[in-house]
């Protein structure tokens, strides 16, 4: 990251951000719609949900699904004009399944 690999860099945020938002939990929306305003939680923290605990399983799914997307889309940039972005999504994808190369995600 020293060296400020951008593809590292911008594959490594996108990844944290789907991992955050799959522990999210869905919010019900008809309980919502149901609480009146006297009824609603206050004070520190009211607004903070429980979070999902992903296992390890969770998160190489997560890794490798960001990964594939990087490779499906640098597939469809076939026109010369988009090379450079199909080869850095193409980096990108390499860094994340750089990641999971160990015989522990095989």
């Amino acid at each position: 990251m020293r060296a400020r690999d951008k593809a590292a860099v911008s594959a490594l945020r996108a990844t944290l951000a789907a991992l955050d938002n799959a522990e999210a939990v869905p919010v019900d929306e008809a309980r919502l719609r149901g609480v009146a305003l006297e009824q609603s939680p206050a004070g520190a923290g009211a607004t903070e949900g429980t979070r999902r605990e992903l296992s390890e399983r969770n998160v190489v799914d997560v890794v490798r699904a960001e990964a594939a997307e990087r490779l499906e889309v640098a597939e469809q940039l076939s026109a010369p004009a988009h090379a450079d972005r199909a080869a850095q999504l193409r980096a990108e994808a390499a860094v994340l399944l750089g990641f999971l190369d160990g015989p522990e995600f095989a």
